[in-house]
């Protein structure tokens, strides 16, 4: 089981749309081109009211950033930006 901790840097969006249940999560691993292996894990969130959001990692952002992208359910909300979240897979 491979474990890491990531920064949320923001909703995906594009120039007209903003999808707020997918969010773009930094990996802080070693090496940042191994962050596809984290596809399909899941990821959870945690908050200072004690709320808990569950997620699943979709797809990369880019080649060798170490960016992958996050589907929450709920979504999750704007204060969330540049906290951590623990990805597992």
């Amino acid at each position: 089981m491979m474990k890491a901790k990531g920064i949320i840097m923001g909703y995906r969006r594009g120039t007209n749309t903003q999808y707020p249940r997918q969010v773009l999560v930094k990996l802080l691993i070693d090496d940042p081109r191994k962050a596809g292996m984290f596809v399909g894990g899941r990821a959870l969130y945690r908050d200072k009211h004690g709320n808990t959001y569950k997620g699943r990692v979709l797809r990369l952002h880019g080649r060798k950033n170490g960016v992958v992208v996050v589907r929450f359910e709920p979504s999750l909300p704007g204060q969330s930006i540049g906290d951590i979240v623990d990805v597992v897979k």
